[in-house]
């Protein structure tokens, strides 16, 4: 990672007030990095955010912005750039849940449509617009640069009562190939880091009939994942370490997608 005495390496995180993240926004923060974060929501979790970032001496700015608008991709990066600079790691976290769980053979259009909005299209369309941004921006003193999308273990691991969810998860590996191919050549590294069952706000519905099955052994390392752990593997890819593994995946999920007999 790089600094000078002008700026310190940027971050930006969507969907980081709160869950995984706000730990991925901690973590980096934690490793000298300034960080702005996007976020559909105002209210505390924002602001609880800010001030961990501020507690660790680091600058923080909260962007209000909307994944699945388009159109709205280019005042949310102009305005972390203005605020930064330039923007050194970029990390794909913002996504939504299937609306409900059900059979396959009963979802809808809506729900397809809303859930490949935020999580694919939304995240493929940021990822141009940083990418193009980055081409574009070089800081002095050759900051290690990357892309980072945290998609599931649903991008590999079938689900039928989401198929909407793992559908949007599924393509995200290709994404991070396509981006790793394009942006190789310019030192950019660009990364997938896969989560298991993680303790989230967003699993806080099914925690209960979770929790049975991990006593059952469904993840091999027998407890949940912590945002903390998805963080940690987060930090280790964006430091530049790992830049010559431009493409690869990381899963972050106790064993639970290893195939066993």
């Amino acid at each position: 990672m790089f600094r000078n005495d002008m700026h310190a390496a940027t971050a930006l995180v969507t969907g980081g007030r709160r869950g995984i993240g706000r730990a991925i926004a901690i973590e980096l923060a934690k490793r000298g990095y300034d960080v702005a974060f996007t976020d559909v929501a105002v209210g505390d979790d924002v602001q609880e955010t800010l001030a961990e970032i501020e507690a660790l001496g680091r600058r923080a700015l909260f962007v209000e912005s909307q994944l699945e608008d388009v159109a709205a991709h280019g005042r949310a990066l102009d305005r972390v750039v203005d605020w930064a600079g330039a923007v050194d790691c970029f990390v794909n976290n913002a996504g939504i849940g299937s609306p409900t769980r059900g059979d396959l053979l009963e979802l809808t259009p809506e729900a397809f449509d809303a859930v490949l909005g935020v999580n694919l299209r939304g995240t493929f369309f940021m990822t141009q617009a940083v990418a193009r941004h980055m081409l574009a921006t070089q800081r002095e003193g050759g900051c290690a640069r990357s892309i980072i999308s945290v998609s599931s273990v649903s991008a590999q691991m079938a689900s039928p009562e989401r198929a909407e969810y793992c559908l949007s998860k599924s393509a995200l590996p290709m994404l991070t190939r396509l981006f790793a191919l394009r942006l190789a050549a310019s030192g950019i590294g660009v990364f997938e880091v896969r989560p298991g069952i993680i303790r989230t706000p967003m699993t806080s519905a099914v925690a209960q009939r979770y929790e049975a099955r991990l006593e059952q052994g469904l993840v091999p390392m027998r407890r949940w994942g912590e945002a903390s752990d998805v963080a940690a593997a987060v930090g280790v890819l964006a430091d530049g370490s790992l830049r010559f593994a431009t493409g690869s995946v990381l899963n972050v999920d106790g064993g639970l997608s290893i195939s066993a007999l």
